[in-house]
């Protein structure tokens, strides 16, 4: 959400008072033609909703004490962090682990590669003066062979 300026917030609660006022006195207005025994009834629900509210916030209070002093003694919220960092650990580790697969694949087939020369090489006959010519590493090397 944007962030709203200074002056704006100013104006903001300067209209929220406004829409307040105009409310609270239309209801008063409302409620000053209702009949008496209509009024008598809201301001003795009106009594006992506040005194719910008043008895209903330490009871709430000792509940959330009592919550967080179980879920300090058996553990809380742990198991859901310890499930938390490793699925958060977790893809890091495939990413390593294939990495270092493919590292691995890679080395394998060089030494395949290189196998598969000296095998060449060993069951080829040439003489070994061919060996020591220049332009056979340079042969070796060509990607045509």
């Amino acid at each position: 959400m944007k962030s709203l300026s200074p002056q704006q917030t100013a104006e903001l609660e300067a209209l929220e008072a406004r829409f307040a006022l105009r409310l609270g006195s239309a209801l008063s207005e409302s409620a000053a033609q209702l009949p008496a025994d209509v009024s008598e009834r809201l301001r003795f629900a009106r009594e006992q909703a506040l005194g719910r509210r008043k008895h209903a916030k330490p009871e709430v209070a000792s509940e959330v004490v009592a919550m967080g002093a179980a879920t300090a003694l058996v553990g809380g919220q742990a198991p859901r962090r310890l499930l938390w960092l490793i699925a958060s650990a977790l893809p890091w580790l495939l990413l390593f682990a294939g990495l270092f697969f493919i590292h691995e694949g890679h080395l394998a087939r060089q030494v395949k590669d290189a196998a598969d020369i000296d095998a060449a090489l060993l069951a080829d006959d040439l003489p070994p003066a061919a060996y020591a010519d220049p332009g056979f590493a340079a042969f070796l090397k060509s990607p045509h062979r």
